[in-house]
C-alpha cells in the first residue's frame, strides 16, 4: 500500500508539473494586419485636406493633360493646305480650313488671313496677341498644382505637430511613457508626413510635366507663325 500510494503522489506531482509548464510557455500571438484605409484614418483630421488636395491636383492634371494633348496635335497639314490656298489665291478657302481645324494654329492663321491687306507688322501683332491668348488658355489651371505642390507638405508637417502635441497629452494624462500611449500621437505625426510629401511630389511632377507640354506648343506655334509671315511676305519679294 505504501508503494502504490507513494507512486500515485508521483504521478500528481508529475501532472502537476506538466500543468504548471504548459501556462508558464509565452503566448505567441500574430500581429494584427494593418490595412491602408486603417493606416490613414489614424492620421487624423488633417488628412481630409491632404486628400482634398490630392483629388484636386489629379482633377485639374487629366483634365489639363488631355486639353493639351489635344492642342499639340500635329497641324503639319493645315500649313500645307494653307499654303496651297494662299499661292492659288483662295484665301476663302485658307480661312475656312483654319475655322475648321479647331486648334490654336488654326485660330493664330485665321486671325492672321483676315488681316492679310494691312501691313505685316499689324498681321505679326494679331497672330501674336491671339497667340498668347492660346497660351494663356492651355496654361489656366495649371498654377494651382503649383499651389498643391507647395500646400501638401505644410499640412504634413502640420499633422507632425499636432502628432507631438497629442503624444505629450496623452502622457500627461497617464502619467505614462510606455509605446502603447504615445503610438497614437506617432501614427498621427508619421502617416501624415508621409501623406503630405507624397502628394507634394506627385503635384510637382505633374506641374512640370504640364509646363513642358505647353512649353512645346508654344516653340511650335511660333515656327509655324515665322512660316506663315515668309508666306505672306513671298510675293513681295
Amino acid at each position: 500500500m505504501t508503494l502504490l500510494f507513494i507512486q500515485q503522489v508521483a504521478d500528481t506531482a508529475k501532472h502537476l508539473a506538466d500543468t504548471a509548464g504548459h501556462l508558464t510557455q509565452p503566448i505567441t500571438t500574430q500581429p494584427e494586419e494593418l490595412r491602408f484605409g486603417d493606416l490613414l484614418i489614424k492620421g487624423g483630421w488633417v488628412m481630409i485636406p491632404i486628400g482634398i488636395l490630392a483629388v484636386l491636383g489629379l482633377v485639374i492634371f487629366f483634365e489639363r493633360y488631355f486639353t493639351i494633348r489635344k492642342a499639340s496635335k500635329n497641324e503639319s497639314n493645315l500649313m500645307v493646305q494653307v499654303r496651297a490656298s494662299i499661292h492659288s489665291g483662295n484665301l476663302e478657302s485658307a480661312i475656312a480650313l483654319c475655322r475648321n481645324s479647331n486648334s490654336p494654329l488654326g485660330r493664330m492663321l485665321q486671325k492672321g488671313l483676315l488681316r492679310i491687306g494691312r501691313p505685316i507688322k499689324d498681321i505679326e501683332g494679331a497672330i501674336e496677341n491671339i497667340g498668347k491668348l492660346e497660351v494663356s488658355k492651355l496654361e489656366k489651371n495649371i498654377g494651382i498644382l503649383g499651389i498643391v505642390a507647395g500646400i501638401a507638405p505644410m499640412f504634413g508637417f502640420l499633422g507632425t505637430i499636432a502628432g507631438v502635441i497629442k503624444i505629450f497629452y496623452d502622457i500627461s494624462k497617464t502619467d505614462n511613457i510606455s509605446m502603447g500611449v504615445i503610438s497614437g500621437g506617432l501614427y498621427v505625426k508619421m502617416v501624415t508626413s508621409a501623406a503630405g510629401l507624397f502628394v507634394g511630389i506627385v503635384a510637382y511632377v505633374c506641374y512640370h510635366v504640364l509646363n513642358m507640354m505647353v512649353d512645346k506648343i508654344i516653340l511650335n506655334l511660333e515656327t509655324d507663325a515665322i512660316e506663315f509671315i515668309d508666306l505672306l511676305e513671298e510675293p513681295s519679294k
